[in-house]
């Protein structure tokens, strides 16, 4: 099928290699390889600190990243990140460069997740990391952090990841989220919506790339009546008392359908939802830094998170 992608967008096409999730190990090779080819970002406005974060329920300890801007007194506001991969690949380098835009730009705490990844940790092995480090970010002091105004934030498997803490901790009994921010976010196994039966042959990913996805991180459970809501939060039948929540999709992306229709199902439970359909555009559309619409996609999400925590930041960390 041809795409009327973004003309910006369309050179890129060629170089962009398949990247098959049946093989873990070449996945991960490729995927760096991609990564390596990013542009190093400006931490100058920053410090930038690896750390351990204690695993829950006898889990190994969790490594995040820490960003937090130089300049800024007092509590912040924070974002705890989890970065892309379709649970299978990715790290903390993945989205290096994001997590420092939106700590610089936003004035914010960022904490960024390095989940176990599947098939060899499959779910709720990634979920339970992201909520050891949610815990941490709003029981660690030495972070300045305001524990009044945490957010979730991810892209695509993240941004799964990310819904799903957030209805983690509405049940659990917190931490309290002020936002969330769910980038393309994978968020059903059940693979049944319109754009993922027509995206079957889209750049860098289509339906076969979410079916190999959701095998690896729950198995043969994928697709049944089994499956949870916090591996699946499509499944969720009550989204009531989430925060509030940022959602974006691409036009050319098998999880146009499911983001669309979570955005509309939290609207309709009176969660107040911004929802950004990118025409054009394709999954992973961001990592193509020189093209307009990408550098958009950035600069609405940190907007978003700006306007969204604008009241949590001190006076000496606003922005103009």
């Amino acid at each position: 099928m041809s795409y009327a992608v973004d003309p910006e967008l369309a050179p890129w096409l060629p170089g962009i290699p398949e990247i098959d999730l049946g093989d873990p190990r070449k996945a991960r090779e490729t995927e760096r390889s991609l990564s390596a080819q990013c542009p190093e970002p400006d931490l100058a406005g920053l410090t930038v600190e690896d750390r351990e974060v204690p695993g829950r329920h006898g889990a190994p300890s969790v490594p995040v990243r820490v960003y937090r801007p130089r300049q800024a007194s007092g509590c912040l506001p924070a974002v705890l990140h989890m970065h892309s991969g379709g649970f299978v690949t990715g790290g903390l380098h993945t989205e290096h460069a994001g997590a420092a835009a939106i700590a610089e730009s936003v004035g914010a705490v960022v904490v960024s997740v390095d989940y176990r990844l599947a098939p060899e940790h499959p779910h709720p092995a990634a979920l339970l990391d992201c909520y050891a480090a949610l815990l941490w970010l709003a029981e660690t002091e030495d972070l300045g952090v305001d524990p009044a105004w945490i957010a979730v934030s991810g892209q695509n498997a993240g941004g799964g990841l990310a819904a799903a803490v957030a209805l983690l901790a509405r049940d659990c009994g917190g931490p309290a989220l002020a936002f969330q921010a769910l980038g393309t976010p994978e968020l059903d196994d059940r693979l049944a919506t319109e754009s993922m039966w027509t995206c079957v042959d889209t750049p860098v990913w289509h339906r076969g790339n979410a079916k190999q996805s959701w095998a690896a991180y729950l198995g043969d459970e994928a697709g049944g009546p089994r499956v949870s809501s916090y591996a699946a939060p499509a499944r969720a039948t009550d989204l009531t008392r989430l925060p509030p929540a940022y959602v974006t999709a691409s036009q050319f992306d098998p999880f146009r359908d499911e983001a669309l229709d979570y955005a509309r199902r939290l609207a309709q439970a009176n969660v107040p939802v911004e929802l950004h359909l990118y025409p054009g555009t394709f999954h992973g559309s961001t990592f193509v830094a020189g093209a307009a619409v990408s550098r958009r996609m950035t600069a609405d999400l940190v907007d978003v998170l700006r306007r969204a925590s604008a009241l949590a930041l001190p006076a000496s960390a606003r922005l103009p």
